[in-house]
């Protein structure tokens, strides 16, 4: 029975008979009902306190998920907005449902462009001055098997912007047909590709096109020439212009390089494909031309533009040009056939004494062979040491006796025999071999003349090529130490070429070595182009007259008379005077009376072993008689 229904019997019990009520009684019940339940009424009272606590805390987490709720939607928006790409994110009914700021931004859309709503066609005419990377519903499913070729899911499109910029977007097609994309400007990456593209095509420093550019240029002139075209394929190469960045500095030759492309440009013309192969080295595609005429005279032309000085900042530089010219289909069809025979005809007409250009023969190639063949022995010669000096006497005049001798470099070849100094001394300096050959004879001519008598110097040919290829100064010392010689016995001789490299290098070269006693000779003198200004720039000892001035003295009055200026022009800079080339005693007698230094020639003797110089010493002395 229920507490209620037994509460509401006992309350009837005190009900009298008479139908009043016993009120003491039902005090009584009320009081032990109220007892009885006293404790079930602190239960419940304190059950309604925890109830009221657990629904003020649970408030509190509510309104504390609430703000986190509100905390995660400002960070998500600030994140959003903050994305350095542009993210859009379309139903599948192609109305916008999401963007950020980014996306605004790239493609110059307003806020309330990209209210949510917006359909991707609404977009589309509010951009302006770009290409469309939308597609319509109906085009999408035009396109819709060859996108799944590639990938269904997964699209690219690029908007050109009217301001240059390239807007890219990647679109993912869910399953649903709603749509989520990234966009970003890769303006900078596109341009840095194509420049990685072009570099890989063309030279940095001319913007010619490269090695790689120009073979494919030729591989497709090659397959489209018609039967009865040629096709000329100039290989051109800067003569000496190694010593430009060894003497001038890289920076300089650069200069020049940039001035040399633009002159070939504009002789060689747009018809023309024209590339650099390397540092110094260029060529040319001629197509479409009678041959070989047009080549010749585009050969003519070239040589003509480099030939004029070259400025930099106020200094003038002069280049020539040495030129191989190969024209197929006679000296090949085949790009590397091509390119090899004209490299061969350039070797030749560096060969034959730079400053021209050589069509390529069927003898050449066999020549280049030898050529090849003789570089390989003189490169073993080098490491065996298969030279010798010989010594031709410089027999001073006034005192009627021999005074020193030059030393003349010889090679024995173990099976060709002697090799002429003029064969191979040009080939040395080609590849690069003559500072370690002119390094030997400077040690070799210094622990001879160590035998001789005490008044008897020796004279070495110097290089240009040693004078920015070694350190010189250190090499003779050297040398000079270990011969233990005396400073003032040596003689350098060097031509004019060696100041024409780099005047402002070697000046200082010159002054340490003659500082240290060492003498200095201009050789050749006459045979260039500038010997008296270079006179003027540096105190040389002796001034040695070209055999070429000597031949006609005795009988030419023109040429007597150029010789008698010469020597006393010397006098007068107080530097004294070698003829070379003294044949005969007429010619001696003749310089005698004009009261020369010195003479060299075959008449005093010829270059012998050094075996011999004892022998040459102790003859008596030459006269005119």
């Amino acid at each position: 029975m229920k507490a209620e229904t037994l509460f509401w019997q006992q309350c009837a019990q005190a009900v009298t008979d008479d139908g009043s009520i016993d009120a003491q009684r039902l005090m009584d019940l009320v009081i032990a009902t109220y007892r009885r339940h006293e404790s079930d009424y602190g239960e419940i009272e304190r059950s309604a306190e925890t109830l009221l606590s657990e629904n003020h805390a649970m408030r509190g987490e509510i309104s504390a998920v609430t703000q986190a709720f509100d905390e995660q939607k400002r960070l998500f928006e600030v994140v959003l907005n903050n994305l350095p790409i542009g993210l859009s994110v379309f139903d599948a009914d192609q109305r916008l449902r999401l963007s950020n700021t980014r996306f605004r931004q790239l493609f110059g859309l307003r806020r309330a462009d990209v209210d949510a709503g917006a359909t991707i066609a609404d977009l589309i005419g509010r951009i302006r001055g770009a290409e469309s990377i939308w597609t319509t519903p109906e085009q999408r499913s035009r396109k819709h098997s060859s996108a799944r070729a590639k990938n269904d899911s997964l699209r690219r499109r690029e908007w050109q912007m009217d301001d240059g910029r390239i807007i890219q977007s990647m679109v993912t097609i869910l399953p649903d047909g709603s749509s989520i994309a990234i966009h970003a400007d890769i303006t900078e990456d596109r341009k840095a590709a194509e420049r990685i593209a072009y570099l890989a095509h063309h030279d940095p420093l001319t913007g010619l096109p490269n090695r790689i550019h120009f073979r494919e240029r030729v591989d497709a002139a090659l397959a489209e020439r018609k039967p009865d075209e040629q096709i000329a394929l100039v290989h051109l190469n800067l003569d000496r212009f190694k010593s430009i960045n060894n003497t001038m500095g890289a920076s300089t030759g650069d200069d020049i390089l940039q001035q040399v492309a633009d002159r070939i440009r504009a002789s060689a013309g747009t018809e023309n494909i024209l590339a650099r192969l390397g540092s110094d080295e260029f060529a040319i595609l001629q197509t479409g031309r009678q041959q070989p005429w047009n080549v010749t005279a585009l050969a003519d032309q070239i040589r003509r533009e480099l030939s004029e000085p070259f400025l930099h900042g106020e200094k003038q530089v002069e280049l020539s040009v040495s030129m191989g010219i190969a024209v197929a289909p006679g000296d090949g069809e085949e790009t590397d056939v091509l390119l090899k025979h004209a490299g061969v005809a350039l070797s030749h007409a560096k060969a034959d004494g730079r400053k021209r250009e050589r069509f390529f023969t069927g003898e050449m190639e066999a020549q280049m062979q030898l050529r090849h063949a003789l570089e390989a022995d003189l490169r073993a010669a080098v490491q065996k040491e298969e030279f010798e000096l010989h010594y031709q006497p410089l027999y001073d005049l006034s005192q009627r006796r021999i005074c020193g001798f030059e030393a003349l470099i010889r090679w024995n070849h173990p099976i060709r025999g002697r090799i002429s100094p003029m064969d191979f001394i040009p080939l040395a300096e080609e590849v690069g071999l003559i500072v370690d050959i002119g390094r030997w004879v400077l040690c070799r001519a210094c622990s001879d003349a160590a035998q001789w008598p005490e008044g008897i110097k020796v004279a070495v040919n110097v290089s240009a090529i040693q004078f920015s290829g070694t350190d010189l100064p250190q090499d003779v010392g050297e040398a000079l130490a270990a011969a233990s010689l005396t400073p003032s016995r040596l003689e350098l001789e060097i031509t004019e070429s060696v100041l024409m490299e780099n005047l402002d290098e070697v000046l200082p070269i010159l002054h340490a070595l003659k500082e240290r006693g060492i003498r200095i000779s201009m050789d050749d003198f006459g045979t260039g182009y500038s010997s008296l200004s270079y006179l003027s720039s540096f105190p040389f000892d002796k001034i040695k007259i070209d055999k070429s001035f000597v031949s006609d003295i005795a009988d030419n009055k023109e040429a007597h008379a150029i010789m008698r200026a010469i020597i006393l022009l010397g006098d007068a800079l107080g530097m004294r005077v070698t003829v070379e080339g003294v044949e005969s005693a007429a010619q001696l007698a003749l310089l005698e009376c004009e009261e020369c230094d010195e003479i060299q020639g075959y008449y005093i003797s010829p270059p012998r072993p050094a075996r011999e110089v004892p022998h040459l010493l102790s003859l008596p002395p030459k006269t005119a008689a």
